[in-house]
């Protein structure tokens, strides 16, 4: 059975179309708007649909990106009719999307790290902690047992909602008072999950980016003290972004390039939102790959990123 198969069937793809139902009204009536009446595509064709992308979030970048690999296909092809360009479009947004190689495990622990320690990061606000939660009910449901640590101890709000996701999902927490050392907090959850013998470990901490060299040395601190019981942890750094919030997103994640080695994205909220372009934007722009999209409210609207499935979607209208 294929990876797509196994972790994205019929529930998973109809999860996905309804959360993307805003971003894909609104990317189609743009798109539909520049070729109607139109038998092929031209100059007026292509520099209308520059507006129509940047207007649907995509950003400036990545529009002129797509708009040159359509005009070389253009120029290839002699000929090219407005029919084919949603084809063309199709393929050329998908080759600009990047899969998290881990995103083929799905929920499942790898074989071979245990615990796999996953450090979360990202401003206040873009759903980072309510995200935590529903990868540990994710991976609790693929029989994984799970530990989390309540390391954003700036703000009391973030550990008493990390502790009432615990308790839904119904996972162990480890936590200090407010104001505490989140490598403290990090150490003992790492020296907790080796001692459980937990599967997967997932850290949550502070996204303060006023101050870029304070959150720098935090951590660096918060990946040292874990590397001295785990060296080559932690295996994953996830950025979480709001995708409701467009171009500012892209904006963050380039402020947590420059202060961590972000190595994988979630991007949440896309089911309230018409700007899920901006997925294309991220990805495009940062290089990172997208494991995680957040498209609804319930504890199992998070789903592994699929890039085919996610470019599909935006391709096919609601019946």
């Amino acid at each position: 059975m294929s990876f797509l198969g196994k972790i994205f069937g019929k529930k998973e793809k109809e999860t996905l179309d309804q959360g993307l139902e805003k971003t894909k009204q609104g990317f189609f009536e743009r798109i539909s708007k520049v070729i109607i009446g139109k038998t092929s595509v031209d100059d007026e064709v292509l520099d209308q649909l520059e507006e129509a992308l940047i207007g649907a979030d995509v950003g400036v970048d990545t529009t002129l990106a797509l708009i040159e690999k359509i005009q070389e296909r253009v120029k290839k092809d002699k000929y090219v009719s407005t029919s084919e360009l949603n084809q063309i479009l199709h393929d050329e947004i998908a080759s600009l999307l990047v899969e998290a190689p881990s995103a083929k495990l799905g929920f499942t622990a790898p074989v071979n790290t245990k615990p796999y320690v996953t450090l979360v990061v990202g401003v206040n606000g873009v759903g980072k902690t309510t995200t935590i939660g529903k990868l540990a009910h994710q991976y609790k449901q693929a029989g994984n047992q799970v530990i989390l640590g309540a390391a954003d101890t700036f703000r009391a709000a973030a550990v008493d909602q990390l502790t009432i996701w615990s308790d839904r999902v119904g996972v162990s927490i480890v936590k200090q008072n407010m104001g505490s050392d989140p490598s403290a907090v990090a150490f003992d959850t790492v020296q907790s999950a080796i001692a459980k013998n937990a599967d997967i470990v997932l850290i949550d901490t502070a996204g303060r980016l006023h101050n870029k060299t304070h959150l720098m040395d935090e951590l660096n601190k918060i990946k040292r003290v874990i590397q001295k019981q785990i060296p080559d942890a932690p295996h994953e750094v996830l950025l979480v972004l709001d995708g409701s919030t467009g171009q500012n997103a892209l904006e963050q994640a380039k402020q947590f390039m420059a202060v961590t080695n972000v190595t994988a994205l979630a991007i949440t909220k896309l089911d309230g939102t018409a700007k899920g372009g901006v997925v294309l934007a991220i990805a495009h722009q940062c290089k990172i790959p997208v494991k995680y999209i957040g498209v609804g409210e319930r504890i199992e609207d998070l789903l592994i990123f699929n890039k085919d499935e996610f470019v599909d979607s935006l391709f096919s209208l609601s019946k």
